[in-house]
Order: structure tokens, then sequence, then C-alpha cells
């Protein structure tokens, strides 16, 4: 009588341990353009209260702009990195994203006129595009099935830890806040003149970090076998697998899929195919569903929120850093639960939460309760976030296109992600001024106020 059968790759623990630590070890350098991602994405709400004071910013529009500027180079960047993913393979894009992080950030820190600032804003906005595009694809494509959810959710705590980190280095960056400085004080002090300054450079040491280790992990199998290079995805293939078989079987698999693939070039018009339509009509949903949540404005007018909420200028950094840990900490419960409990149930779960937690914080506005409430009801509204839609999102859109196309695909949904995170964050200055928080007025002093503007 036969002994039970063991799964190809993992005849040999040594082999299979050693597999599961590679796999791993290249994924968490793949991550570190999430981290950067976090980093140089949030990093403008702790900054952001200086800065317009050292450029003198005060109308609704520079506000908007200084603030969402950024986006347009996410969404341009995410917008060439299918093609250049596609063309160059995931692995040289990655570089490059890990480059223009460093030089961005240090010339954005060291800009002298609102236009430089505006234009290297824009340049590390291109590097996040292009990372939050082939960071989470390339994840997706070195990781074995059984364990692509946590490995792509990998990505998202990665994005997290970027996030908290640049929370906790503007709190320790910035000096105390008088509560009644004047203007001139303001002006000449620490943090408008230098502190803002060295929260934008500091994120030049990790992607010098990022910049060494992609240099050394392989190129996706899959891009790959897509260009014929057969040989060299057996080679990844083996290492990730740990072994000859499974390398043999999944170069089959993918090489089967390509053939079952009407179109064998990708092209944006493949994206329009009816197979493939209601796919890339699901990613940008998806896309747009997670930023229209809401959460990123209290990422990036996080400040502003908490101010308007009764918080003193000085507690506020700290409460901005506790929204960072819980946003890790529900991050580790979504990698843990991830591949166990579906997509679906969580992302349902997590619209909910989200949704009676805004409508909770609005009423506390409403009813003068702030804030302890608010700060409280953000924090709910950032744990429901980070345990489904922050990392669902990303793994949902990195696995539901075709191979040829899933790099075109992912370009795609990322685009309308930033787009959409582009229009909610520009205009809420416009809107906050025009309806403000809740203070409680009648109908009659609304209509008042109304008449007048």
């Amino acid at each position: 009588m036969h002994g039970p059968t063991v799964s190809a790759g993992m005849s040999n623990p040594g082999h299979a341990t050693r597999a599961t630590t590679y796999v791993w070890g290249i994924a968490l350098v793949a991550a570190l353009g999430g981290l950067l991602f976090g980093y140089d994405w949030v990093v403008i709400g702790g900054a952001r209260q200086f800065f317009e004071i050292y450029f003198h910013l005060q109308s609704a529009s520079a506000v908007g702009w200084a603030n969402s500027c950024a986006l347009v180079g996410c969404f341009a960047g995410s917008l060439i990195a299918g093609a250049l993913g596609d063309r160059y393979g995931r692995k040289p894009v990655l570089v490059a994203s890990a480059v223009l992080f460093a030089v961005s950030s240090f010339l954005t820190g060291w800009a002298f006129s609102f236009a430089n600032f505006i234009l290297w804003r824009i340049a590390g906005g291109v590097a996040i595009g292009l990372s939050s595009n082939i960071s989470p694809l390339y994840i997706a494509e070195v990781s074995p099935a059984a364990h692509r959810g946590r490995l792509v959710s990998l990505n998202q705590f990665a994005v997290v830890i970027g996030i908290l980190l640049a929370q906790i280095m503007n709190w320790q960056i910035a000096a105390p806040v008088p509560e009644h400085a004047s203007p001139e004080a303001l002006l000449m002090s620490w943090n408008v003149q230098l502190g803002w300054r060295w929260m934008f450079t500091a994120v030049a040491v990790p992607a010098i970090v990022f910049l060494a280790t992609a240099s050394g992990i392989p190129e996706s199998p899959r891009w790959l076998l897509t260009h014929g290079r057969t040989e060299q995805a057996l080679k990844v293939l083996s290492r990730i697998g740990g072994s000859a078989e499974y390398a043999t079987g999944q170069t089959a698999a993918i090489i089967n899929a390509l053939r079952g693939e009407k179109d064998r070039t990708a092209s944006w018009r493949g994206l329009l195919r009816p197979s493939v339509r209601t796919v890339l009509i699901v990613g940008i949903v998806l896309a747009v569903l997670q930023q229209w949540s809401g959460i990123n404005i209290l990422f990036n007018y996080a400040e502003e929120v908490y101010r308007a909420a009764g918080l003193g200028a000085s507690q506020i950094l700290f409460d901005i850093v506790i929204t960072g840990t819980i946003n890790l900490l529900f991050t580790l419960v979504a990698m843990a639960i991830v591949d166990r409990l579906g997509r679906r149930p969580l992302m349902l779960i997590g619209c909910c939460g989200i949704g009676v937690s805004h409508l909770l914080a609005g009423l506390a506005y409403r009813i003068g309760q702030h804030s302890a409430a608010v700060l409280v009801l953000t924090l709910c509204a950032i744990a429901c976030y980070a345990m489904t839609l922050a990392p669902l999102t990303w793994v949902l859109i990195s696995e539901i296109f075709p191979n040829r196309l899933r790099s075109l695909g992912v370009s795609a949904a990322v685009s309308a992600l930033w787009i959409s995170s582009f229009a909610l964050t520009y205009s809420f200055p416009f809107i906050n001024r025009a309806l403000g928080s809740a203070k409680g007025r009648t109908l009659e002093e609304i209509e008042a106020q109304t008449t007048h503007t």
C-alpha cells in the first residue's frame, strides 16, 4: 500500500522552507515600493500646516492644489506603468520608481518656490503611480496560489508602515507649536523654515535601500514566459517552488493560459474585449470605491479635521500617529484572515463599517460632541478600511485580469483610483470652506448665510 502523495515542490521539507523564505524575501523587497508609496503619500498631512505658511497659501484652490498635485503624478505614473512593465519588465520599473522616490523627495523638501514644490511633488507622484501598479503586480506574479492573498496584502502592510513612519517622523521633527503664536513668529519658526523640509527629505533613506535591494530580485516568471524566456522562468520558478517539478508544472500552466488567450499581444484595445470588459469595470469600480470611502481625507487633511473637532495643535500630530497605529494593527488582521474568509464578505463588512463610522462622526460634529467622539469614530473607520477595502482592492485588482493583459488592466484600474483620489483631495478645501463642520446652526442662520453669499 502506497503512502500519501506529496504535492510537487513539497517533497523535500528543506527545499520547501528555503523556497518559502525566498518568496517572502523578494516579496518584501517589492513591498518596499509600497512603503515609499505610503510615506510619500501621507507625509503631506503633517507638513501642510507648515509649508502653507511658508508659501503663503490662503485660497482654497492653492491649498487644494498643493495637497493634491502629487495625485496628478500618480495618475501619470499608473497610466504608463502598464506599458513600461510589459515592455521592459516589472523589475526595471521598480528600480526606476526607487530612483524617482529618492530624487523627488529630496528636491521637494528643499524647494524654495511654490512652483518647484509642485513640480517635485508631481514627480514623487509619478513614483507612487509606478510602484502602486508594479509592486502588487510583481508580488502576485511570483506568489504561489495558496499564499497569494497574504503576500499581496504584504504590499498593503508596507503601505501602512510607510504611512505610520511618515506620521511618526512628522510628530518627531515638528517642534511644539504655541497655541497663540503671532503670524510673524510662526513664519520664522523651525517648523515653517526647516521642519517640513526634513519631513519630505527623510523618505530618501528608504528609497536608497529599495534601490539597492530591488536590483537583486529576479524578473517576474510570468513576464519572462510572455516574452519567450522559458529557461530563465524555469530557474525563477524552481527557486520559488523549491523543486523542478513545481517549476515545470507552473510553466506549463502559464503557457497554456497564454495560448488560451485570443489576443496574443497586450494592448489597451484588448481590455475592451467582451470577455475582459466586465473585469475591467469591476476593477475600476473597486478602485474608485476604495478612494471614495473618504478615508484619504483623514490621512491628507487629518490636521484640519481634528482641529475642527477641537483638538489642540500640539495634540494633533500625536493623534495622527494613533490613526497610523490603528491602520497598521488592522492591516495585520487583514493579512491573517484574507485567505480564510474570502474577498467578498470582507468587502461588504468593510463598506458597512466605514459608512456607519462616517455617519456617526458627522452626527458627533452636529450635536457638538467633538474631540474624543470624532477621534474614536475616525479610528473605527480607519480600522474597517485597513481590514477590508485597503488590502483587498489591491489583491483583487492584481488577480482578476488575464495574464497578457494583467499589467495594462492593473494600470487602468489604478489610474481610475488616482483620478478619484485627486477629485476627492482637491475638492475637500472647497467643500470644507463652503459647508464647514457641523456647528449646530439653526435653519434660519443657514438661510441668512446663504442669502449673503
